[in-house]
Protein backbone atom coordinates (compact mmCIF):
# COMPACT_ATOMS: atom_id res chain seq x y z
CA UNK A 1 0.00 0.00 0.00
CA UNK A 2 1.42 3.37 -1.00
CA UNK A 3 1.97 5.99 1.70
CA UNK A 4 -0.25 9.04 1.93
CA UNK A 5 1.62 12.13 0.79
CA UNK A 6 1.49 14.59 3.70
CA UNK A 7 2.16 18.29 4.10
CA UNK A 8 2.27 20.46 7.20
CA UNK A 9 1.42 24.08 7.96
CA UNK A 10 3.06 25.39 11.13
CA UNK A 11 5.01 23.08 13.39
CA UNK A 12 8.48 24.44 12.63
CA UNK A 13 11.46 24.91 14.91
CA UNK A 14 10.41 25.24 18.55
CA UNK A 15 6.95 23.74 18.07
CA UNK A 16 6.03 20.97 20.51
CA UNK A 17 2.83 19.88 18.83
CA UNK A 18 4.29 19.91 15.31
CA UNK A 19 6.88 17.31 16.28
CA UNK A 20 4.18 15.22 17.98
CA UNK A 21 2.13 15.19 14.76
CA UNK A 22 5.16 14.17 12.70
CA UNK A 23 6.09 11.30 15.03
CA UNK A 24 2.46 10.11 15.15
CA UNK A 25 2.23 10.17 11.36
CA UNK A 26 5.42 8.11 11.03
CA UNK A 27 4.66 5.47 13.65
CA UNK A 28 2.57 3.14 11.49
CA UNK A 29 4.36 4.05 8.26
CA UNK A 30 1.15 5.28 6.61
CA UNK A 31 2.38 8.78 5.65
CA UNK A 32 5.35 10.49 4.03
CA UNK A 33 5.99 14.16 4.85
CA UNK A 34 6.86 15.85 1.56
CA UNK A 35 6.04 19.55 1.87
CA UNK A 36 5.54 22.29 4.39
CA UNK A 37 4.94 25.92 5.18
CA UNK A 38 6.45 25.43 8.58
CA UNK A 39 6.67 28.99 9.87
CA UNK A 40 5.51 32.51 9.09
CA UNK A 41 9.17 33.49 9.38
CA UNK A 42 10.92 32.59 6.10
CA UNK A 43 14.27 31.81 7.73
CA UNK A 44 12.71 29.58 10.37
CA UNK A 45 10.65 27.84 7.69
CA UNK A 46 13.74 27.05 5.62
CA UNK A 47 15.78 25.89 8.63
CA UNK A 48 12.91 23.67 9.77
CA UNK A 49 12.50 22.17 6.30
CA UNK A 50 16.23 21.47 6.13
CA UNK A 51 16.17 19.74 9.52
CA UNK A 52 13.31 17.55 8.29
CA UNK A 53 15.08 16.74 5.01
CA UNK A 54 12.33 18.30 2.90
CA UNK A 55 13.07 19.20 -0.70
CA UNK A 56 13.89 22.93 -0.84
CA UNK A 57 11.42 23.32 -3.69
CA UNK A 58 8.64 22.05 -1.45
CA UNK A 59 9.36 24.32 1.48
CA UNK A 60 6.99 27.26 1.15
CA UNK A 61 6.84 30.71 2.71
CA UNK A 62 3.07 30.85 2.19
CA UNK A 63 0.44 28.21 2.88
CA UNK A 64 -1.68 29.60 0.02
CA UNK A 65 1.20 29.09 -2.42
CA UNK A 66 1.78 25.63 -1.00
CA UNK A 67 -1.84 24.60 -1.54
CA UNK A 68 -1.90 25.91 -5.12
CA UNK A 69 1.44 24.40 -6.17
CA UNK A 70 1.00 21.05 -4.44
CA UNK A 71 -2.49 20.50 -5.86
CA UNK A 72 -1.06 20.88 -9.37
CA UNK A 73 1.80 18.40 -8.88
CA UNK A 74 1.41 14.81 -10.03
CA UNK A 75 2.94 13.71 -6.72
CA UNK A 76 1.50 16.58 -4.70
CA UNK A 77 0.33 16.15 -1.14
CA UNK A 78 -2.96 14.38 -0.48
CA UNK A 79 -3.42 15.61 3.09
CA UNK A 80 -2.14 18.44 5.24
CA UNK A 81 -1.63 18.69 8.99
CA UNK A 82 -2.49 22.11 10.44
CA UNK A 83 -0.58 22.89 13.63
CA UNK A 84 -0.67 26.68 13.72
CA UNK A 85 -2.14 28.88 16.46
CA UNK A 86 -5.96 28.70 16.54
CA UNK A 87 -6.73 31.91 14.66
CA UNK A 88 -5.18 30.54 11.45
CA UNK A 89 -6.89 27.14 11.39
CA UNK A 90 -9.99 28.16 9.42
CA UNK A 91 -8.20 30.13 6.73
CA UNK A 92 -5.56 27.46 6.20
CA UNK A 93 -8.09 24.62 6.15
CA UNK A 94 -10.42 26.34 3.68
CA UNK A 95 -7.50 27.05 1.35
CA UNK A 96 -6.42 23.42 1.21
CA UNK A 97 -9.97 22.07 1.02
CA UNK A 98 -10.63 24.28 -2.00
CA UNK A 99 -7.59 22.65 -3.62
CA UNK A 100 -8.86 19.12 -2.99
CA UNK A 101 -6.57 18.28 -0.06
CA UNK A 102 -7.70 16.37 3.05
CA UNK A 103 -7.24 17.97 6.48
CA UNK A 104 -5.81 16.82 9.82
CA UNK A 105 -6.30 19.79 12.15
CA UNK A 106 -5.13 20.34 15.69
CA UNK A 107 -7.71 21.37 18.26
CA UNK A 108 -9.57 23.56 18.96
CA UNK A 109 -11.03 23.72 15.48
CA UNK A 110 -10.82 27.52 15.12
CA UNK A 111 -10.68 30.64 17.28
CA UNK A 112 -14.43 31.34 17.07
CA UNK A 113 -17.71 29.57 16.36
CA UNK A 114 -18.60 31.54 13.22
CA UNK A 115 -15.40 30.41 11.51
CA UNK A 116 -16.01 26.83 12.66
CA UNK A 117 -19.52 26.71 11.22
CA UNK A 118 -18.38 28.27 7.94
CA UNK A 119 -15.57 25.71 7.73
CA UNK A 120 -18.02 22.88 8.35
CA UNK A 121 -20.02 24.05 5.33
CA UNK A 122 -16.90 23.87 3.15
CA UNK A 123 -16.16 20.35 4.38
CA UNK A 124 -19.71 19.30 3.55
CA UNK A 125 -19.42 20.75 0.05
CA UNK A 126 -16.06 19.17 -0.75
CA UNK A 127 -16.76 15.82 0.96
CA UNK A 128 -13.09 15.62 1.87
CA UNK A 129 -11.76 13.94 5.01
CA UNK A 130 -11.45 16.31 7.95
CA UNK A 131 -9.97 14.99 11.19
CA UNK A 132 -9.60 16.95 14.43
CA UNK A 133 -6.87 15.62 16.70
CA UNK A 134 -8.71 15.05 19.95
CA UNK A 135 -6.00 12.50 20.43
CA UNK A 136 -7.08 11.09 23.78
CA UNK A 137 -9.89 9.29 21.97
CA UNK A 138 -7.13 7.21 20.37
CA UNK A 139 -5.99 5.58 23.62
CA UNK A 140 -6.88 1.86 23.76
CA UNK A 141 -8.36 1.94 27.26
CA UNK A 142 -10.44 5.01 26.44
CA UNK A 143 -11.94 3.01 23.59
CA UNK A 144 -12.41 0.10 25.99
CA UNK A 145 -14.35 2.42 28.30
CA UNK A 146 -16.52 3.50 25.37
CA UNK A 147 -17.25 -0.12 24.42
CA UNK A 148 -18.16 -1.13 27.98
CA UNK A 149 -20.50 1.83 28.45
CA UNK A 150 -22.13 1.19 25.07
CA UNK A 151 -22.56 -2.49 26.01
CA UNK A 152 -24.45 -1.53 29.17
CA UNK A 153 -21.83 -2.73 31.66
CA UNK A 154 -22.43 0.38 33.80
CA UNK A 155 -26.20 0.27 33.57
CA UNK A 156 -27.97 3.61 33.30
CA UNK A 157 -25.44 6.46 33.44
CA UNK A 158 -25.96 8.90 36.30
CA UNK A 159 -22.84 11.06 36.74
CA UNK A 160 -19.81 12.02 34.63
CA UNK A 161 -16.76 13.68 36.18
CA UNK A 162 -13.86 14.82 34.04
CA UNK A 163 -10.86 17.02 34.79
CA UNK A 164 -7.72 18.20 33.03
CA UNK A 165 -5.15 19.87 35.24
CA UNK A 166 -1.71 21.36 34.56
CA UNK A 167 0.49 23.93 36.30
CA UNK A 168 2.67 25.29 33.49
CA UNK A 169 0.78 28.62 33.44
CA UNK A 170 0.83 29.06 37.22
CA UNK A 171 2.99 32.15 36.71
CA UNK A 172 2.94 34.83 34.01
CA UNK A 173 5.54 33.11 31.81
CA UNK A 174 3.98 34.71 28.74
CA UNK A 175 5.69 37.94 29.86
CA UNK A 176 9.08 36.23 29.51
CA UNK A 177 8.47 35.66 25.81
CA UNK A 178 7.64 31.94 26.15
CA UNK A 179 6.45 31.06 22.65
CA UNK A 180 3.77 28.53 23.57
CA UNK A 181 2.38 30.66 26.39
CA UNK A 182 2.36 33.87 24.35
CA UNK A 183 -0.22 32.83 21.78
CA UNK A 184 -2.29 30.67 24.14
CA UNK A 185 -2.91 33.68 26.40
CA UNK A 186 -3.55 36.12 23.54
CA UNK A 187 -7.27 36.46 22.60
CA UNK A 188 -6.31 37.57 19.08
CA UNK A 189 -4.65 34.20 18.46
CA UNK A 190 -6.28 31.75 20.87
CA UNK A 191 -9.83 33.09 20.71
CA UNK A 192 -12.13 33.75 23.66
CA UNK A 193 -11.13 30.61 25.56
CA UNK A 194 -7.85 30.12 27.38
CA UNK A 195 -7.55 26.88 29.35
CA UNK A 196 -11.03 25.81 28.27
CA UNK A 197 -9.94 26.03 24.63
CA UNK A 198 -6.47 24.59 25.01
CA UNK A 199 -7.23 21.59 27.23
CA UNK A 200 -10.89 21.96 28.26
CA UNK A 201 -12.05 20.96 24.78
CA UNK A 202 -10.12 17.70 25.20
CA UNK A 203 -11.95 16.93 28.45
CA UNK A 204 -15.31 17.91 26.98
CA UNK A 205 -14.81 15.75 23.88
CA UNK A 206 -13.61 12.81 25.97
CA UNK A 207 -16.77 12.88 28.10
CA UNK A 208 -19.02 12.74 25.04
CA UNK A 209 -16.82 10.21 23.24
CA UNK A 210 -16.82 7.56 25.95
CA UNK A 211 -20.48 7.91 26.98
CA UNK A 212 -22.18 8.64 23.66
CA UNK A 213 -24.15 11.37 25.46
CA UNK A 214 -24.36 15.03 24.45
CA UNK A 215 -24.22 18.10 26.67
CA UNK A 216 -27.53 19.99 26.63
CA UNK A 217 -26.74 22.85 29.03
CA UNK A 218 -23.95 24.08 31.26
CA UNK A 219 -23.10 26.50 34.05
CA UNK A 220 -19.56 27.83 34.04
CA UNK A 221 -17.31 29.79 36.38
CA UNK A 222 -14.15 30.89 34.53
CA UNK A 223 -11.21 32.56 36.24
CA UNK A 224 -7.99 34.28 35.26
CA UNK A 225 -6.01 33.68 38.41
CA UNK A 226 -2.68 35.08 37.23
CA UNK A 227 -2.74 38.86 37.48
CA UNK A 228 -3.02 40.59 34.12
CA UNK A 229 -3.92 37.48 32.13
CA UNK A 230 -6.77 38.16 29.71
CA UNK A 231 -8.00 34.60 29.17
CA UNK A 232 -9.17 31.97 31.65
CA UNK A 233 -6.62 29.71 33.28
CA UNK A 234 -9.06 27.85 35.56
CA UNK A 235 -12.68 26.78 35.06
CA UNK A 236 -15.33 24.88 37.00
CA UNK A 237 -18.29 23.78 34.90
CA UNK A 238 -21.49 21.91 35.70
CA UNK A 239 -23.05 20.14 32.73
CA UNK A 240 -26.33 18.41 31.96
CA UNK A 241 -26.24 15.68 29.33
CA UNK A 242 -29.01 13.93 27.46
CA UNK A 243 -31.28 11.78 29.64
CA UNK A 244 -30.70 14.19 32.54
CA UNK A 245 -27.22 12.83 33.29
CA UNK A 246 -25.21 15.18 35.51
CA UNK A 247 -21.64 16.16 34.77
CA UNK A 248 -18.79 18.16 36.27
CA UNK A 249 -15.70 19.44 34.45
CA UNK A 250 -12.69 21.09 36.06
CA UNK A 251 -9.92 22.43 33.90
CA UNK A 252 -6.89 24.31 35.18
CA UNK A 253 -3.45 25.37 34.01
CA UNK A 254 -2.60 26.86 37.40
CA UNK A 255 -3.10 23.65 39.46
CA UNK A 256 0.28 23.57 41.19
CA UNK A 257 1.85 20.13 41.22
CA UNK A 258 -0.14 18.80 38.26
CA UNK A 259 1.58 17.95 35.00
CA UNK A 260 -0.97 16.52 32.57
CA UNK A 261 -3.77 15.31 34.80
CA UNK A 262 -6.55 14.29 32.44
CA UNK A 263 -8.95 11.98 34.29
CA UNK A 264 -12.49 10.77 33.70
CA UNK A 265 -14.93 8.90 35.93
CA UNK A 266 -18.36 7.65 34.89
CA UNK A 267 -20.90 6.25 37.34
CA UNK A 268 -23.96 4.17 36.46
CA UNK A 269 -26.62 2.16 38.25
CA UNK A 270 -24.61 -1.07 37.93
CA UNK A 271 -20.96 0.04 38.05
CA UNK A 272 -18.43 2.84 37.93
CA UNK A 273 -15.39 3.20 35.69
CA UNK A 274 -12.36 5.48 35.71
CA UNK A 275 -9.30 6.24 33.57
CA UNK A 276 -6.28 8.50 34.03
CA UNK A 277 -4.09 9.75 31.18
CA UNK A 278 -0.97 9.53 33.31
CA UNK A 279 -1.63 5.80 33.84
CA UNK A 280 -3.15 5.10 30.45
CA UNK A 281 -2.67 1.34 30.25
CA UNK A 282 -5.10 0.66 33.11
CA UNK A 283 -8.87 0.99 33.45
CA UNK A 284 -10.55 0.73 36.85
CA UNK A 285 -13.96 -0.98 36.76
CA UNK A 286 -16.07 -1.17 39.94
CA UNK A 287 -19.30 -3.23 39.78
CA UNK A 288 -21.75 -2.40 42.54
CA UNK A 289 -21.11 -4.56 45.62
CA UNK A 290 -18.04 -6.26 44.14
CA UNK A 291 -14.28 -5.70 44.39
CA UNK A 292 -12.72 -3.22 42.00
CA UNK A 293 -11.18 -4.75 38.87
CA UNK A 294 -8.19 -3.44 36.95
CA UNK A 295 -8.31 -4.03 33.21
CA UNK A 296 -4.99 -3.79 31.40
CA UNK A 297 -4.25 -2.75 27.84
CA UNK A 298 -3.67 -5.91 25.83
CA UNK A 299 -4.85 -8.06 28.73
CA UNK A 300 -7.80 -10.43 29.17
CA UNK A 301 -11.38 -9.14 28.93
CA UNK A 302 -10.34 -6.26 26.64
CA UNK A 303 -12.65 -5.79 23.66
CA UNK A 304 -12.29 -5.20 19.96
CA UNK A 305 -12.03 -1.39 20.02
CA UNK A 306 -9.10 -1.44 22.44
CA UNK A 307 -7.54 -4.43 20.72
CA UNK A 308 -7.53 -2.71 17.35
CA UNK A 309 -5.79 0.30 18.92
CA UNK A 310 -3.06 -1.76 20.58
CA UNK A 311 0.35 -2.40 19.00
CA UNK A 312 2.42 -4.33 21.53
CA UNK A 313 1.66 -6.95 24.23
CA UNK A 314 0.46 -6.04 27.71
CA UNK A 315 3.10 -4.97 30.19
CA UNK A 316 4.94 -2.90 27.57
CA UNK A 317 3.63 0.63 28.14
CA UNK A 318 1.93 2.58 25.39
CA UNK A 319 0.84 6.17 25.79
CA UNK A 320 0.58 9.63 24.28
CA UNK A 321 2.38 9.08 20.98
CA UNK A 322 0.66 5.77 20.30
CA UNK A 323 -2.78 7.24 21.05
CA UNK A 324 -2.03 10.16 18.76
CA UNK A 325 -0.81 7.77 16.08
CA UNK A 326 -4.12 5.89 16.24
CA UNK A 327 -5.87 9.08 15.11
CA UNK A 328 -3.44 9.36 12.19
CA UNK A 329 -3.78 5.68 11.26
CA UNK A 330 -7.58 5.78 11.42
CA UNK A 331 -7.57 8.95 9.31
CA UNK A 332 -5.40 7.16 6.75
CA UNK A 333 -8.09 4.48 6.55
CA UNK A 334 -10.67 7.17 5.81
CA UNK A 335 -8.51 8.73 3.08
CA UNK A 336 -7.87 5.35 1.45
CA UNK A 337 -11.58 4.54 1.61
CA UNK A 338 -12.47 7.81 -0.08
CA UNK A 339 -9.91 7.20 -2.84
CA UNK A 340 -11.47 3.79 -3.50
CA UNK A 341 -15.02 5.14 -3.10
CA UNK A 342 -15.79 2.75 -0.25
CA UNK A 343 -17.21 3.21 3.25
CA UNK A 344 -15.44 2.48 6.53
CA UNK A 345 -16.48 2.80 10.16
CA UNK A 346 -14.28 5.18 12.12
CA UNK A 347 -13.75 6.69 15.55
CA UNK A 348 -11.83 9.66 14.16
CA UNK A 349 -13.05 13.00 15.58
CA UNK A 350 -14.61 14.92 12.70
CA UNK A 351 -15.44 18.49 11.76
CA UNK A 352 -18.68 18.06 13.73
CA UNK A 353 -16.73 17.24 16.88
CA UNK A 354 -14.63 20.32 16.22
CA UNK A 355 -17.73 22.52 15.96
CA UNK A 356 -19.07 21.10 19.23
CA UNK A 357 -15.77 22.01 20.86
CA UNK A 358 -16.21 25.61 19.74
CA UNK A 359 -19.82 25.59 20.97
CA UNK A 360 -18.52 24.38 24.34
CA UNK A 361 -16.07 27.29 24.56
CA UNK A 362 -18.59 29.95 23.58
CA UNK A 363 -21.36 28.56 25.80
CA UNK A 364 -19.00 28.41 28.80
CA UNK A 365 -17.81 31.98 28.27
CA UNK A 366 -21.41 33.19 27.86
CA UNK A 367 -22.47 31.45 31.07
CA UNK A 368 -19.54 32.78 33.10
CA UNK A 369 -19.87 36.33 31.76
CA UNK A 370 -23.56 36.25 32.68
CA UNK A 371 -22.76 35.58 36.32
CA UNK A 372 -22.52 31.79 36.20
CA UNK A 373 -25.99 30.84 35.00
CA UNK A 374 -27.32 27.78 33.20
CA UNK A 375 -27.12 28.29 29.42
CA UNK A 376 -28.47 25.98 26.71
CA UNK A 377 -25.57 24.40 24.82
CA UNK A 378 -24.73 26.24 21.63
CA UNK A 379 -27.20 29.07 22.30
Amino acid sequence: MSKIRLGMVGGGKGSFIGEVHRIAARLDDRYELLAGALSADAKTAQESAHNLNLDKKRSYSSFATMAKVESALEDGIEAVAIVTPNHLHAQVAETFLSNGIHIICDKPLTSNLNDAEALASVVKETELVFAVTYNYSGYPMVRQMREMIESGDLGEIRVIQVEYTQDWLATDIEKTGHKQALWRTDPAKAGIGGAIGDIGTHAFHLSEFVTGLRVKALLADLDSMVTGRELDDNASILMEYTNGVKGMLWVSQVATGNENGLKIRVFGTKAGIRWSQENPNFLQFSPLGEPRRTLTRGGPSVGLLAGNATRIPSGHPEGFIEGFANIYSDTADLIVARKSNTKTESLVPTINDGVRGMQFIETAVKSSNSGGIWVAFGS
